[in-house]
């Protein structure tokens, strides 16, 4: 059964032109009119692609670094030892522990938004993944987060990024920052986003690949982009 529509969103739902593509200095006005969430509210976009997420050359995963951040401050946790422990601590990292750190999380901590672990630190962390895959919080290397370079990925992870991954229907659901932000931000965090998710474009994919495109913060309706102007 359908969830019934707020009296706030059936009033939004109104301005968005229901058969418009909107570019995306229009689409992103739009959504910062129409939210009416009591906090500040994310805004996302939403892409549908045409790809086969059961072929593996289809299934897009990774990480990207927004130009005008995320508007949201990110508590980062570093599984290593040695002088990349000290290398992370000096990067920012909130929290910093190898066999500790891995015993907190089993004993039930999770109160953290991004895992960074250097690959000999995976043989212990890899028993968390029932714990940190569900939430999306287990390093890999595709998004970054199993590395060397420790300092570039904790820098990166409290500078603003998000990172991105097909569902089983080939849609990629990404944070482009907070109502707050003004429209020029919003605006260059999604097109940073957008050409990212083009220039992955699998080279088995004919036809169409980005089939639809809408934005939407976290209560209101969405609007839908023209892909022919972006």
């Amino acid at each position: 059964m359908a969830k019934k529509k707020s009296k706030k969103y059936l009033e939004a739902a109104k301005k968005v032109e229901a058969d418009k593509a909107y570019t995306a200095n229009e689409a992103v006005a739009l959504v910062k009119e129409i939210d009416f969430a009591n906090f500040d509210a994310t805004v996302e976009v939403a892409f549908n692609l045409n790809l086969d997420t059961k072929q593996a050359d289809q299934q897009l995963r990774g990480a990207l670094v927004l130009p005008n951040g995320t508007g949201k401050e990110q508590t980062v946790v570093v599984f290593a030892k040695g002088p990349k422990a000290q290398e992370a601590k000096d990067a920012g990292a909130d929290v910093v522990g190898d066999d500790d750190l891995v015993a907190r999380i089993q004993d039930g901590w999770l109160d953290f938004d991004v895992a960074i672990a250097t690959p000999d630190m995976m043989a212990q962390v890899g028993r968390l993944g029932r714990v940190l895959g569900p939430k999306g919080l287990m390093p890999n290397p595709k998004t970054g987060t199993v590395t060397m370079d420790v300092a570039k990925a904790v820098s990166d992870a409290k500078s603003g990024q998000v990172t991105y991954r097909t569902d089983r229907d080939g849609n990629v659901h990404v944070p482009v920052g907070k109502v707050s932000f003004d429209e020029a931000a919003l605006v260059g965090n999604f097109q940073a986003i957008y050409d990212t998710i083009a220039k992955l474009r699998p080279a088995a994919v004919k036809g169409t690949y980005i089939k639809h495109v809408s934005l939407a913060s976290t209560f209101g309706p969405s609007v839908t982009l023209d892909t022919n102007s972006l």
